[in-house]
């Protein structure tokens, strides 16, 4: 292959494949810079920087209680392409849960893909005028106090869930359409840590 063209065909890789959020700049139990947290319904959600208590890195971690705890990266803007987030389920009497959102428009509208380890699932939900309705669910192991990789890749109608690289849903919807923020999610009490978020357009 010429130089030239190779060169060419790295670029676009580059470009496609966003580096992994890190949140080492941030300060412990504060939001992370960059971000807007919040949650659908009534609660208090509680976003914070934190260390992981396995090995001391930064991390996000939601500890409050809400129907839907969101944290939305601000400088996100996508229609097609694909989200990823290493998440760690620590603990929840009700959900223990760990998602990405996308197309997101504000806290009411908005698509939703989670896994819960209480429930051992994986699901994909659109959330609109503030009620989230189910469009899929699939059974899947999702082991308490371990860190997984929820991806999702989404391109027109079509919607792709992958849970530790294995894809358990795979459909068309078109609830939610054009562009929209993109970043992660829980439900309930869930506690849940957040790390290396990462998202690039539709290859």
């Amino acid at each position: 292959m010429k130089p030239l063209v190779m060169t060419a065909l790295l670029c676009s890789m580059v470009t496609a494949m966003a580096a992994p959020v890190t949140f080492d700049a941030d300060a412990v139990g504060k939001p992370p810079s960059g971000w807007t947290c919040g949650a659908t319904g009534k609660g208090t959600p509680k976003w914070t920087v934190e260390s992981d208590p396995g090995d001391g890195r930064k991390v996000l971690k939601q500890s409050g209680s809400a129907p839907f705890p969101w944290c939305v990266k601000d400088d996100v803007a996508l229609t097609d392409g694909w989200i990823e987030v290493h998440f760690r389920p620590l603990a929840g009497r009700e959900d223990q849960a760990g998602g990405l959102v996308w197309r997101w428009k504000d806290g009411d509208n908005y698509y939703v893909a989670r896994a819960n380890a209480l429930e051992n699932n994986v699901s994909l939900y659109h959330t609109t005028g503030g009620s989230r309705r189910t469009i899929e669910y699939r059974d899947a192991p999702v082991a308490r106090n371990a860190w997984h990789t929820l991806r999702v890749d989404f391109k027109g109608d079509a919607i792709r869930v992958s849970l530790d690289g294995k894809t358990y849903i795979d459909l068309k919807d078109t609830h939610i359409q054009g562009s929209g923020k993109a970043g992660v999610w829980t439900k309930a009490d869930s506690v849940t840590l957040f790390e290396a978020f990462a998202n690039g357009p539709s290859p």
